[in-house]
């Protein structure tokens, strides 16, 4: 389901749980800020809540990127989180099938995501759905 600005707080508590696990750096307000401009301008992507039995589980990140090497408009999955509780139920892969179909939707070309180095579990999950590793590292300069 969409994010609603009324769930705002719980994705950042997600966020907040995602981070810790080594994500890098958590500055809740920037988060916040950035979530809330992304449900402003739904052309660039969106947030959606992963619910199972009747609970939030987890959330996924759906952005707009732009690649001459795919060819054009492509989805960048940004974040996935899937609560402890929820893993190994298979959320996971219907949350990759459903990004998918989103990014079928809007007729962009490829689907991305980064996962980090030796995070074997979420490498699986993301190989058993069809990503393959291109050998190469994901750099960022900050502005």
């Amino acid at each position: 389901m969409p994010l609603h600005v009324t769930q705002l707080d719980s994705v950042l508590l997600m966020m907040a749980e995602l981070y810790s696990q080594g994500v890098g750096p958590f500055d809740p307000a920037r988060a916040r800020r950035a979530m809330e401009q992304l449900l402003a301008e739904p052309e660039f992507g969106g947030v959606w809540i992963i619910r199972a039995e009747g609970q939030t589980a987890g959330y996924l990140v759906l952005v707009l990127g732009y690649s001459l090497e795919f060819g054009g408009r492509f989805g960048l999955l940004d974040e996935l989180f899937v609560g402890e509780r929820w893993r190994g139920m298979g959320l996971g892969g219907q949350a990759l099938r459903f990004a998918a179909g989103l990014c079928r939707a809007r007729q962009w070309n490829a689907l991305r995501l980064e996962v980090a180095r030796g995070n074997s579990r979420a490498a699986a999950l993301y190989a058993a759905a069809g990503f393959a590793s291109h050998n190469r590292d994901l750099m960022t300069w900050w502005m």
